[in-house]
């Protein structure tokens, strides 16, 4: 099954790759739906506490994994587009790393730093929590299909 080291690691990604998008999946199919039908000081709350423990959690080991992993196949992919799925392996990373890691490190994590430092209970707070709604929700599903089609193009590339 693992011919070779790219092999475990287009393994890796393709795993890791609809794991996250599961993960994604789940926020914006119907957990931030909830969360937008409570309480706005629970909904903040909630949130807040997630997205602590979600740090120490083996979700930031994949996180990163699948996301270091998904470059360098874009980059070994690049280094040889002869290779027998190139194409499949570049698209996947290229994908993955801008639509999931760089969606993450521009848009949601902000948000999620924006959310830590509000206040719950008061009227700041319920604005930064209806901007949160919104734009995190909007591009934790870009994050979600980037995983989703990136997982799918590794596995046809393996």
């Amino acid at each position: 099954m693992f011919e070779t080291p790219l092999t475990a690691i287009l393994w890796f990604c393709a795993v890791g790759s609809g794991l996250m998008a599961g993960v994604y999946f789940a926020f914006s199919g119907f957990i931030m739906a909830a969360f937008a039908r409570i309480e706005t000081s629970a909904g903040i709350l909630a949130m807040q506490s997630i997205n602590d423990v979600i740090l120490r959690s083996a979700f930031m080991p994949l996180f990163l994994g699948t996301s270091f992993a998904a470059a360098g196949v874009a980059v070994v992919a690049l280094s040889d587009l002869s290779r027998s799925g190139a194409i499949l392996m570049m698209s996947a990373g290229v994908l993955y790393f801008g639509g999931m890691f760089l969606s993450t490190l521009f848009f949601n994590g902000p948000l999620n730093k924006k959310l830590k430092d509000a206040d719950s209970h008061s009227a700041y707070g319920a604005e930064v929590w209806d901007l949160y709604l919104r734009r995190w929700t909007h591009w934790n599903h870009v994050r979600s299909i980037a995983s989703l089609v990136s997982s799918v193009l590794f596995f046809i590339a393996i």
